[in-house]
């Protein structure tokens, strides 16, 4: 008798799961039509859902009831995008899980509750603006990271189109070699598309999408118009360029409008997506930074503190993956502990992120101390913030705070909220949100006054995200989003 029990039991779990398995294939096949024939981008909870496995994507459910604490299960998720599938929605960003748990409370017709709840949404009029010619000045990790994103967003619908991609010097071998390292990347993984080699004509051509090379020695000698480039934002990523008047060399190249640097900048606004960008002047300024991967991975956890419980003083204190500014070997180099072995040192360093946070939250203005460590890691780094309060507070209220800016409000792309007890640094590697938040790390001290909490952040791919966020506001080619 128990032999059959559990002979029953695991065919009954097996089944659940298989027909789990065909409902994720259904909903991931929604996910692809409404992407590619509708320009409809599908996420969960804010998670992506575009080039995930079936696995991934069933994970997510549990996401959703673990962390999110809104239970609903595949089918119904299911169900909705059918739904979606067979209305006339404009190119737009929407949140099944919202959706989806939306429905579930209301009950009801779902055409009728698609169609009252994303009526905005409706009729291709409501899509009013063209893509936006994108031009990437440089071409190492952050370039080839952003080439890699931007591509994937053609179609109808899209935002930023990558026209140029600017390189001192282009010929034959530049061509191949540049195609070689977008194409593989020891870190991200090989490229999920084709990158074709077209030699005569000194371009790129990735997905279909022709990206032109260009070779230019100054910033003001191109002129992309005679490539058919027009009004298009230079996304400066060599690390050159960081005052005002170098980067506006750019605005004097024939078919430049706007200027993005992705590293902080001097006299320029320096922004952080999700905490300062609605201050931004984009009708007149022209030149703007995206600040740096460390203080767009600790300020929405320090909004969060500052905002909920006011932030008396603090240190933080980032443990960085070594970066292409270090040497591979012992040799010289201009700044202290950098001049040795990346690969085989941790290297105590500088970091400005403490005082760069006070551009995009004032209120925290000499309350701030930073410092960095290198360490023998290629990409995937952690902050670690130790800070006096106001206001006291516990671990789990602390937690509570963060978890709830992660989920509702204007950072919910900016902080990830992580329940996993053995999560490490190689776990957040390919993460969308520049920061992730370590909920079973955080310390508070007995009487809540003094409080340590940590954040990990992919240093390229999520900083990545957080410049082509920025890129989509500045060109105002923002769509319609449904969160």
């Amino acid at each position: 008798m128990e032999i059959i029990t559990a002979k029953t039991g695991y065919e009954a779990g097996l089944k659940d799961h298989v027909d789990r398995e065909k409902a994720a294939i259904d909903l991931m096949n929604s996910v692809g039509q409404l992407m590619y024939a509708k320009g409809v981008e599908l996420v969960f909870f804010r998670n992506p859902m575009l080039d995930i496995s079936n696995s991934q994507l069933l994970n997510l459910f549990n996401y959703a009831k673990d962390v999110v604490q809104k239970p609903i299960d595949v089918f119904q998720a299911a169900e909705v995008a059918r739904g979606l599938l067979s209305m006339d929605l404009a190119p737009s960003k929407i949140d099944i899980g919202k959706l989806t748990w939306e429905f579930k409370q209301n009950g009801g017709d779902l055409n009728a509750f698609l169609g009252g709840t994303l009526k905005n949404f409706i009729g291709q009029d409501k899509h009013t603006f063209k893509p936006q010619d994108v031009v990437l000045y440089g071409f190492g990790r952050i370039g080839r990271i952003a080439a890699r994103e931007l591509v994937k967003q053609a179609g109808k619908g899209q935002q930023l189109r990558l026209r140029a991609i600017v390189l001192r010097s282009v010929n034959d071998e530049e061509v191949v070699k540049r195609a070689a390292l977008l194409r593989n990347d020891s870190v991200h993984g090989a490229f999920k598309g084709a990158v074709i080699e077209d030699l005569a004509n000194k371009a790129i051509i990735v997905n279909g999408q022709r990206v032109q090379l260009i070779a230019a020695k100054n910033p003001e000698d191109v002129d992309y118009t005679s490539f058919g480039i027009n009004n298009a934002l230079v996304i400066d990523n060599t690390g050159v360029f960081t005052k005002r008047a170098d980067l506006e060399r750019h605005l004097k190249a024939k078919g430049v409008s706007k200027v993005l640097l992705t590293a902080p900048g001097k006299e320029i606004p320096n922004v952080v997506y999700g905490i300062n960008h609605k201050d931004l002047d984009i009708e007149n300024e022209k030149v703007f930074s995206a600040a740096s991967c460390t203080t767009n991975a600790i300020c929405p956890i320090l909004k969060v503190m500052e905002d909920q419980l006011g932030i008396d003083r603090g240190h933080i204190e980032t443990v960085h993956a070594y970066t292409n500014d270090q040497n591979l070997l012992d040799n010289y180099h201009k700044k202290p502990r950098r001049g040795r072995s990346a690969a085989i040192n941790m290297v105590i360093t500088s970091t400005g992120a403490g005082s760069a946070v006070t551009k995009a939250i004032p209120s925290l203005k000499d309350k701030l101390t930073a410092n960095a460590v290198r360490v023998p890691t290629p990409n995937g780094s952690l902050a670690i913030m130790s800070l006096s309060l106001k206001k006291p507070a516990s671990r789990d209220e602390v937690n509570e705070m963060v978890r709830h800016a992660a989920l509702n409000g204007e950072l919910v792309n900016q902080i990830h909220y992580q329940i996993d007890p053995e999560l490490v640094s190689s776990d957040i590697v390919g993460d969308t949100c520049c920061s992730v938040f370590d909920s079973n790390a955080t310390i508070a001290s007995g009487d809540g006054k003094n409080i340590v909490v940590y954040a990990w952040y992919d240093n390229e791919f999520g900083y990545t995200k957080q410049v082509i966020r920025l890129a989509k506001h500045i060109t105002k080619v923002r769509r319609l989003v449904y969160y």
